[in-house]
């Protein structure tokens, strides 16, 4: 049984958290569970042409590009200067429209069993000059799993969004912990038990799930099991 979503968002608590590498590895397991699978990104920054992260996606999926990243549906909106979204779109001489954004995700959920939606940046990164990303995600309604680490700071910012989640009426599925990066296992495993009391305090999914390098799941073939996230099973 599937989260009961076909859109999933994979967001985190900020910028340069390992949100990319998570997203693609969420979808290559999804495709070694035989389920259809597509991820998509909203808007990209920093780039032109086809979305860099949408690229790493498919890399990571051990997929070619596919026929919706060229049509644009899997990233609406790609602008040159690496800055945030509403800024990127106002010097491009553009607006993100939100309704642009629905259809597209609309359209990929229609011909996918799911859609794995990578945020941009964290949840207060405003998309227009009036919308923030936690704003649309609220109008939405769908479904989270946070991507943390167990860097200094992080706690602060991790409950934060659990706190952000249920306020707004959002679902967090669970945590994905970032562990690629080398930490204090005193400090890793006591902020791995703060999250799980708070997901609980808060109304969310019991989840954190450990990951590690990329190299260990592509070459080293550490399995990857996410499925407490997604119930397959049940």
């Amino acid at each position: 049984m599937m989260a009961e979503s076909s859109v999933i968002v994979v967001t985190g608590i900020g910028t340069g958290i390992g949100k990319t590498v998570a997203t693609g590895l969420l979808g290559r397991y999804l495709l070694g569970q035989g389920k259809r699978v597509i991820t998509q990104k909203l808007v990209q920054t920093g780039c032109t042409g086809l979305a860099e992260d949408i690229l790493v996606h498919r890399t990571l999926m051990g997929q070619d590009i596919q026929p919706e990243d060229r049509q644009g549906l899997t990233c609406p909106y790609v602008f040159a200067k690496a800055c945030s979204p509403h800024l990127a779109a106002s010097l491009a001489g553009q607006e993100i429209a939100p309704e642009v954004l629905r259809q597209a995700t609309g359209t990929l959920a229609t011909q996918y069993d799911m859609v794995l939606l990578e945020g941009a940046g964290g949840l207060y990164v405003p998309l227009t000059e009036e919308l923030t990303f936690l704003d649309y995600l609220e109008q939405e309604a769908y479904p989270l799993i946070v991507v943390s680490t167990p860097r200094l700071g992080s706690i602060n910012h991790t409950l934060s969004v659990l706190e952000l989640a249920r306020n707004r009426g959002l679902t967090v599925l669970g945590i994905i912990y970032n562990r690629s990066q080398e930490s204090d296992p005193v400090i890793a495993e006591d902020s791995a038990q703060v999250f799980s009391r708070y997901l609980k305090r808060y109304g969310h999914h019991d989840c954190v799930i450990d990951l590690f390098g990329v190299e260990e799941y592509i070459r080293q073939q550490r399995k990857l099991d996410f499925n407490q996230l997604f119930r397959l099973d049940r």
